[in-house]
């Protein structure tokens, strides 16, 4: 049996990298008019204990503006003993090039009352402007960042559309973005193994056709430990086992929105954490 602590690890990884990889009800900015919205509702196993639910809402629109958040939670048993919930949000340009360029990235956590929020600010032209970190109120913003930690970074959330997108588009989900978390830069690298085909089941709404891609980090700059701790740890921990993390696309959508994320699969020393779709909702479908 999984140990609580150990659970809650495994949970909070996998969360971080399911995060990173992909909302609440929160809107965007009132500018932003709604063209096409996909809405997805997950709910993540550990340890055969539903101990996580999560959200997430990808848009764009007329404006070629993209809006995107993901939020988690622990519920159930575990959401008494940690309380832990996360929110994440990215609004940006769709340039013409193909490519996206987030405008802001804001991160929030709560954790047993207390709650950090980051937000980082971007140029369309790609730089990087600046880093707001708010701790219970108090503003704990770092007085200088050094540019080889922030420059021609992206955010995560970015980073994991454009591999959306060209699942969509291409059915493969190659992809590799370099990300500035706050104290640390690191690669993120997307890997096409096969295109499977999902059944539909109890844990799992989605059924047809999905790419099957790994995910790994590689530390590039900053604070990083020097024993992998973590994400990192847990990724390894699934090296160790045979199996990086790994996320299943669909392209659900029939109006030229990207795919999403069906299933997730994280595999540890302790366990295999899985995300499952269990709702959707977009212009033209609904499961």
């Amino acid at each position: 049996m999984v140990k609580p602590l150990r659970l809650w690890g495994i949970i909070f990884s996998a969360c971080w990298i399911i995060a990173m990889a992909f909302s609440a009800s929160a809107q965007g900015p009132a500018q932003i008019i709604k063209e096409n919205v996909q809405t997805m509702t997950y709910e993540v196993y550990a340890g055969g204990i539903n101990a996580v639910t999560a959200e997430m809402k990808v848009s764009y629109d007329k404006k070629d503006r993209y809006h995107m958040d993901f939020s988690a939670r622990t519920q159930g048993f575990l959401g008494k003993i940690v309380p832990w919930e996360g929110s994440f949000e990215t609004e940006g340009w769709r340039l013409k090039n193909g490519q996206d360029m987030p405008e802001m990235h804001k991160s929030t956590a709560l954790w047993r009352g207390e709650k950090e929020s980051k937000e980082y600010t971007y140029g369309k032209d790609g730089t990087f402007k600046d880093l707001l970190i708010m701790e219970e109120g108090r503003d704990k913003s770092p007085k200088e960042l050094q540019k080889d930690l922030t420059q021609g970074t992206t955010d995560a959330l970015t980073a994991m559309l454009m591999v959306m997108e060209a699942v969509a588009d291409q059915g493969t989900c190659e992809g590799t973005s370099e990300v500035f978390d706050g104290k640390r830069r690191f690669e993120m690298s997307f890997t096409h193994e096969s295109e499977d085909t999902l059944s539909a089941s109890r844990y799992n709404s989605y059924e047809g056709l999905a790419a099957r891609c790994n995910v790994e980090v590689k530390p590039v700059a900053g604070a990083w430990h020097k024993k992998p701790r973590g994400w990192l740890s847990i990724q390894e921990q699934g090296r160790e086992q045979g199996s990086m993390p790994t996320v299943w696309m669909a392209a659900i959508d029939e109006t030229g929105g990207p795919a999403v994320p069906v299933k997730v699969r994280v595999k540890t020393s302790y366990g295999t954490l899985f995300m499952h779709l269990v709702g959707y909702t977009s212009t033209e479908k609904t499961l």
